[in-house]
């Protein structure tokens, strides 16, 4: 390669280098791209409060969403016996609720702790084919917790939450981005790292090269 080639050669080399640099800096400050558009937390889901936080199967995480779908069913009677799966939903007006004996724990029933939905499945029974059925509509907009009243104390509860106008908290993210040492996201580092790392053998490769001239394979001039 001729000299005049190669210099050109390590200009655009050099040229790429730095567009690549300028490309990863709108990104860093805009906060990153992805999905969820740059959001920084998990997802909502209501607060139902501390009348579930003994709740056999219950946690924050467990919540389910339902938003999305006319009917819901829930098990009465699931893990060891004394649980409702799902313990706590979320679901639109205009969703009916149906729960299922699983047959499980004993005698069980489902009444209502406390919010606007007068649920009451009526006296405890021990069955794997009963049911019971409440359609959920803008009256009943709010949060509603229940229970089994003989399994109450045992952490059989469960809780309901209609509409969009609940109390909410956020869950703390998973993929929520860390920052690394100054601010910089770990993507946008490794870019930058990687490009002064080209323009480094960039510049030391044209050094030597004008140092020690062509290789005496190559022939012809300027």
């Amino acid at each position: 390669m001729k000299r005049r080639d190669f210099m050109r050669a390590a200009g655009g080399t050099t040229a790429a280098a730095g567009a690549t640099v300028g490309a990863a800096g709108p990104a860093a400050a805009a906060g990153g791209g992805g999905e969820g558009g740059g959001e920084s937390g998990g997802r909502t889901v209501p607060a139902f409060g501390s009348y579930l936080d003994d709740a056999n199967l219950y946690s924050e995480e467990s919540i389910v969403d339902a938003r999305d779908q006319d009917s819901v069913t829930i098990s009465v009677g699931a893990g060891d016996g004394l649980a409702f799966d799902p313990p706590a939903i979320w679901i639109s007006p205009g969703t009916t609720v149906t729960w299922e004996w699983t047959g499980e724990g004993g005698t069980h029933n489902v009444v209502a702790n406390e919010g606007p939905a007068g649920l009451d499945s009526g006296s405890a029974v021990e069955s794997s084919s009963a049911t019971y059925e409440f359609e959920f509509t803008e009256d009943h907009a709010g949060i509603t917790t229940y229970r089994c009243i003989p399994h109450e104390t045992s952490g059989m509860k469960g809780a309901v939450a209609v509409g969009d106008d609940v109390e909410t908290t956020t869950l703390a993210g998973a993929d929520v981005k860390e920052p690394i040492e100054f601010g910089v996201d770990i993507h946008e580092h490794w870019v930058g790292v990687s490009v002064m790392l080209l323009m480094s053998v960039s510049m030391v490769f044209t050094f030597f090269t004008l140092k020690y001239g062509e290789s005496p394979h190559t022939s012809g001039g300027d």
